[in-house]
């Protein structure tokens, strides 16, 4: 079926709408990001096309007639059918479009996920990316109901129950503030030591936590935190206050240890502090495709780090 003479073109039919939404020929330009007069010239040719007088134009101001009113109702289905449209064909191309859901922990996702997702693009630039950032517990909760294709832990065991694949050593480090009595301390801070202070702990779930909690359980019960933070950001803050000591990833405190703002405790070669970054999947369903280059490159652009390291 081809179109019948004199059929008007949508944008100006939408530019005469916005004339009567607006109240004003200037604003409907602005909203069109064209010029009134340019504006104007655009109605004024729709006129022609149609053999209607569409605008009463005075010094005032131009405003609809009777007739401009009658087109705007004719109008409004039709664009609105054009929109539709549009929109129907965008769901199409994200339908047709490779994604990836993918959470990771904290500290992952802010120091590690960048890197591993600019090298993925490079070898699937169409593939879109949908990540969730949460701690260990909740990201192995996700994958597990497969929330998520593929997920990023870190702590010291895999979890139970999933498929795993070791990525990253993350060594942790005891930080305090310049002003802290350990701040200048040479003495190793022994276990003990360390498990009798009350620390500024992240949330239960998180991976640090039970890293450093499974490390000093086996010299002692640790002290009651002193207090308990749901993100690395606030550790850190707070740590800077002198409020208490903290224990973190390296990678995330680099930048204050070279600033000064916070102080590395040395620690008694008894207490290893390190933890697994692990790549984690549901059994039934192991990475392929876009997720399993995710994971190889993960693993090569860590491998590769902890070379020149």
């Amino acid at each position: 079926m081809t179109l019948p003479p004199g059929t008007p073109d949508l944008e100006v039919l939408d530019l005469l709408v916005s004339v009567a939404e607006l109240g004003s020929l200037g604003a409907a330009a602005r909203r069109h990001g064209i010029s009134q007069p340019a504006a104007g010239m655009r109605l004024s040719a729709l006129e022609r096309r149609l053999h209607l007088r569409l605008l009463d134009r005075g010094p005032t101001g131009s405003s609809l007639t009777d007739a401009g009113h009658t087109v705007v109702e004719l109008a409004r289905p039709v664009l609105a059918s054009a929109r539709a449209l549009t929109d129907g064909v965008a769901d199409l191309h994200r339908a047709t479009r490779p994604s990836l859901r993918v959470m990771a922990s904290t500290t992952i996702a802010d120091h590690r996920i960048p890197h591993w997702l600019n090298a993925l693009r490079n070898i699937h630039p169409e593939l879109a990316v949908a990540l969730d950032v949460a701690n260990s517990r909740q990201v192995t909760a996700a994958v597990r109901d497969r929330e998520a294709e593929l997920g990023f832990v870190e702590g010291p065991h895999p979890p139970t129950g999933l498929g795993t694949r070791i990525l990253a050593t993350d060594e942790l480090v005891v930080v305090v503030a310049p002003t802290h009595p350990w701040a200048t301390r040479r003495r190793p801070i022994t276990p003990r030591e360390l498990a009798d202070t009350p620390l500024l702990w992240r949330e239960k779930g998180s991976g640090t936590r039970d890293t450093v909690w499974e490390a000093l359980e086996i010299h002692t019960t640790p002290a009651h935190p002193a207090a308990e933070l749901g993100s690395a950001a606030a550790i850190l803050t707070t740590a800077r206050s002198g409020a208490a000591p903290a224990v973190v990833s390296r990678l995330i405190v680099a930048h204050e240890l070279r600033a000064g703002t916070l102080h590395e405790v040395p620690l008694a070669t008894t207490l290893p502090l390190t933890r697994k970054f692990r790549a984690i999947w549901h059994r039934r369903t192991p990475p392929n495709g876009p997720a399993a280059d995710l994971v190889d490159l993960a693993a090569r652009i860590e491998s590769a780090r902890t070379r020149r390291h």
